[in-house]
């Protein structure tokens, strides 16, 4: 959703002469916001070299579809980013899985493909079709899994300089998956700054039924220290409903937490949670805490959900009914893919 985009975007403060990188960039969503973003009049008021910089030397992107690789290219090129005739293209056509890329970049933003497996088309012996699941086994990744998200976030780590910035759309199963996803979540508060979690509502993806978070960390150089000292949790998912055509989410639903958030100085902040006001969505968690959890989990919540609290405040019926549609279709869509790994 854009309104996501422009809020990731307004609390990541994106400055001129700094680098921007999206290994899955689809159309360009984030691109085009962080150039809206540095461009907006009055906010840098940038020289002829900045913005000489910002079109042609800002944007790293990957994007794995050829269709949606070619859309992107026109959509860069028409809001003046890249050049399609040059020598140097900002995105690039592959999966950015495979390698690491070398270059290192001030800020990523990104929303890697929902669905954990990555897989590959093979052809067989017989002249059939069938798929193989992917394995990145990359030096530069903590752990080798199959996990598609879980790669993403080990990549992001790599391709972000060392003072790097980023915020990355997640589904609920990096918050409390076990194996891979525990060591990563160790690595990522051990190595980098997991300073803030958007719990996101359901009803904004056009996946139905999906649960994911935005993660914002900053990378630090190499410490035996760990690096994560606070993580800061905004709870934007329960008692909150959209749908993607009758209730939209839009910007103003997002402005409390960026107020939260606070981007000029992310290390003034202030609970809205406390024992006296239970319902509060902006709640700091220290990283001990989070180490003493099962699975050193991070997917947490702490306000009641009124639909299953209080039955005379139930949600309007079209609500109830989409809610079930969409849990129908997720179990319809785990059956058919435990069949179709039976079947191999």
């Amino acid at each position: 959703p854009r309104p996501l985009i422009r809020a990731m975007v307004q609390c990541l403060r994106p400055e001129p002469m700094k680098t921007i990188a999206d290994p899955c960039c689809g159309s360009g969503g984030f691109f085009l916001a962080a150039q809206e973003y540095l461009t907006t009049p009055g906010r840098y008021d940038m020289d002829r070299e900045q913005k000489a910089f910002l079109k042609d030397g800002t944007f790293y992107g990957n994007e794995l579809v050829s269709n949606t690789f070619k859309l992107c290219l026109m959509n860069l090129y028409l809001h003046n980013i890249g050049d399609i005739y040059g020598t140097t293209i900002p995105v690039t056509l592959g999966d950015a899985l495979l390698t690491d890329p070398g270059y290192r970049v001030d800020y990523v933003l990104t929303n890697p493909p929902f669905g954990k497996k990555s897989s590959i088309t093979m052809t067989n012996e017989e002249g059939k079709e069938e798929e193989e699941n992917l394995v990145y086994s990359r030096e530069d990744f903590w752990v080798t899994t199959s996990n598609k998200q879980l790669n993403f976030i080990q990549h992001i780590n790599t391709i972000l300089k060392a003072t790097g910035r980023a915020a990355v759309v997640l589904p609920d199963n990096v918050l409390f998956e076990a194996g891979a996803g525990e060591v990563i979540r160790k690595k990522l508060l051990q190595t980098t700054e997991l300073h803030t979690i958007l719990r996101l509502p359901t009803g904004i993806f056009y996946k139905p039924g999906v649960k994911a978070n935005v993660l914002f960390f900053d990378k630090r150089p190499a410490s035996p220290q760990m690096q994560t000292k606070d993580i800061w949790i905004y709870d934007f998912r329960t008692n909150v409903h959209f749908t993607l055509k009758q209730h939209p989410m839009t910007d103003a639903d997002l402005e409390d937490f960026i107020r939260c958030y606070h981007p000029e100085n992310r290390h003034e902040r202030t609970e809205t949670w406390s024992p006296e006001n239970p319902d509060g969505r902006w709640r700091r968690f220290s990283a001990e805490e989070i180490l003493k959890r099962d699975k050193t989990s991070l997917d947490i919540f702490w306000i009641k959900d009124k639909s299953l609290a209080d039955l005379d405040n139930l949600p309007d019926p079209d609500e109830l009914a989409s809610d079930i549609i969409e849990n129908l279709q997720n179990a319809l869509e785990s059956f058919q893919e435990l069949m179709g790994q039976m079947k191999k």
